[in-house]
This record gives structure tokens, C-alpha cells and sequence, in this order.
């Protein structure tokens, strides 16, 4: 058993919390390794200062400004600090509701502020030489390539993947997620499974459709009903992993002629940005993203906002 595990199955609240995470709130993988490995730290940070698991009841404030004060002095980046205390917040809410403790002490505590950052995002003809990537290596003539040489239906499901994501809007978990019996080719809509198990439904364009059927028509058989609609290499019908997914688009982005660092994740706010840009309002990009208050959806507005400035700068006479 890993560390991080040992640390939660010693700890009765820590594994109710996380087993309640996975079940109850439909949290994604990612959240729930995030989360628990915050769990896990803090423990071992207590053990480690205090020589005693944490009793979570008897915790007061000045035990989270030590623990905060010990994040800083390991030279943490400010996300990093308010990812453990988002752990931490959502933890003590869950004790709360459970009639634990009475209040949570971590409550109105002063994190450091991240800086705003507005998202990065895809211009349109950067979409479209990412989109052409996947498939280059099936236009080229026979060249000697290391590696295990990719076959035909991976190609398809990767220019799919994209065309899907930038489509629809979709977080990476959302899109792993997804069923055969979740498309609705004739309505052209999508039903999507969000954070906390909520579904919405979304329209999905004719583009990403047709690169759905011409990836299935690579496969034996097209996959059916709860089936996953993008299937891993593997023999079983298990949907492609996150991670894959993730190495896979660094791999396209090289060959694009484009950042590598950009994440999934930023496709879909390529998706946003571009609908705000051709004059969608805000309420539906909301409900179009899944997203539960506006204020998550605004910063939207300030990307077309910047792009609107720098045009006017470059070309207005009084600028």
C-alpha cells in the first residue's frame, strides 16, 4: 500500500470523507488523487509536529496558520497552497454535515491570492493545424519511425478526441466518460456527466460527428450502448485514460508547431472563448460548460475583452 493510502486508511474520517468523494459527489479521479495525497500530507505533517494523528474536533485556526507557515517555508507555488486547503475546506464542510465538529476551523483563514491569470487559449487556425496533426502520420509517405508504429484507429480516435472536446466544451473526465448511448447523431446533442454527477445536455457539431463514425469504422465492431465511446488499446472495452489523452495532445501540439505545455483543459476554453467571440451570451457559455455560477464563466469575457483592447490599440488613430 502506497503512503498516501496508508495515511487515509489509518484515519476514520479521512476514508469516510474520500469514499463519500468517489460515490456520493461523483468527484473525477484526478480530484480524488488530489484530494486524498492533501489528506495524506496534512496527516503526516501532524504526526511528524505534534507526534499524534489529527484530531480533527479538537484542530483549532493557529494548527492550519502552522501548517500553512510550513507549506511556505517548503517554497510551495500559490496554487499549490490552495489546492491542499480546498482539500482541506471540503473535508471539514463533509465533518460538518456529519455532525463531527461544529464549525470548521480553516473557515475566513488568510491563503495567499493567485495572481488572475487570464486563459490560455487556441486561435481558430491553431484549432485547425491541431486538428490535422493526428492524422499526418497516415498522409505520409512510409518513413523509418522509433517506437511502436501507431495504427490507423488511434489516429482517428485522437482527431476525434479533439474535434469532441473543442465541440462540446468537455473537461477531460467528462469526455472519458462518455457513452455511445450518451450521442444523439440525429438531434446532434450530447448528455454529459459533470463534476458532482450533474448531467446537462449539449449540442455536439456535424465535424466532431463525422470524426466519431469514421473513428468507429476503424474498430471491429463501433462501440454500443454503455460501451465507452473512445475506447483504450487495450482488448477489454475500457474508455481511454486521462493521462493517455493528456500525453497524446503534447505530442500533437509538437507537431502543430505549438506550445506543448497547453493541457486538454484548454481546448476547452478555446471553446468558450471562441463562442463568446462570435456574439454567444454568457448565460448560455454557463450552461454550455457546466458550470455552476457565472462569475467561473466570466473570465471568459475578459480574454475577448484583452483582444479587443489590442485591436483597438493597433488600429485606431486616437488609440
Amino acid at each position: 500500500m502506497k503512503a498516501p493510502e496508508q495515511a487515509i486508511e489509518r484515519d476514520k474520517w479521512a476514508g469516510k470523507f474520500l469514499k463519500h468523494f468517489a460515490v456520493d459527489r461523483g468527484a473525477s479521479e484526478y480530484t480524488r488523487r488530489n484530494y486524498a495525497a492533501a489528506l495524506a500530507e496534512f496527516i503526516r505533517w501532524h504526526q511528524d509536529e505534534r507526534q499524534s494523528s489529527p484530531d480533527w474536533a479538537r484542530l483549532e485556526r493557529d494548527d492550519f496558520r502552522a501548517y500553512l507557515r510550513f507549506l511556505g517555508r517548503r517554497n510551495l507555488g500559490k496554487a499549490a497552497v490552495q489546492l491542499r486547503f480546498s482539500a482541506l475546506r471540503t473535508f471539514y464542510r463533509f465533518l460538518v454535515r456529519q455532525g463531527a465538529v461544529s464549525m470548521s476551523p480553516i473557515r475566513n483563514l488568510a491563503l495567499p491570492k493567485l495572481p488572475k491569470r487570464l486563459p490560455k487559449y487556441l486561435t481558430r487556425d491553431q484549432m485547425i493545424a491541431l486538428l490535422e496533426a493526428p492524422l499526418k502520420p497516415l498522409l505520409e509517405k512510409k518513413e523509418r519511425r522509433r517506437g511502436r508504429p501507431v495504427t490507423a484507429s488511434v489516429c482517428y480516435r485522437d482527431v476525434a478526441i479533439i474535434e469532441t472536446i473543442y465541440s462540446c466544451g468537455l473537461r477531460v473526465s467528462e469526455l472519458c466518460g462518455l457513452r455511445a448511448e450518451d450521442i444523439d447523431s440525429n438531434e446532434q446533442l450530447v448528455r454529459v456527466r459533470g463534476k458532482g454527477r450533474k448531467e446537462r445536455v449539449v449540442p455536439i457539431g456535424e465535424p466532431a460527428l463525422r470524426a466519431i463514425r469514421a473513428y468507429w469504422s476503424t474498430l471491429k465492431r463501433p462501440p454500443a450502448g454503455p460501451e465507452p465511446v473512445f475506447l483504450s488499446e487495450r482488448k477489454t472495452p475500457t474508455p481511454v485514460a486521462p493521462y493517455i489523452l493528456q500525453r497524446r495532445l503534447k505530442k500533437y501540439l509538437v507537431a502543430a508547431g505549438l506550445d506543448p505545455a497547453l493541457t486538454p483543459h484548454k481546448l476547452r476554453h478555446s471553446y468558450a472563448t471562441h463562442l463568446l467571440d462570435a456574439g454567444a451570451d454568457l448565460r448560455s457559455v454557463q450552461e454550455l460548460l457546466g458550470h455552476a455560477h457565472l462569475v467561473t464563466t466570466q473570465i471568459y469575457t475578459h480574454v475577448s475583452t484583452e483582444r479587443l483592447k489590442k485591436a483597438y490599440d493597433a488600429a485606431h488613430p486616437r488609440a
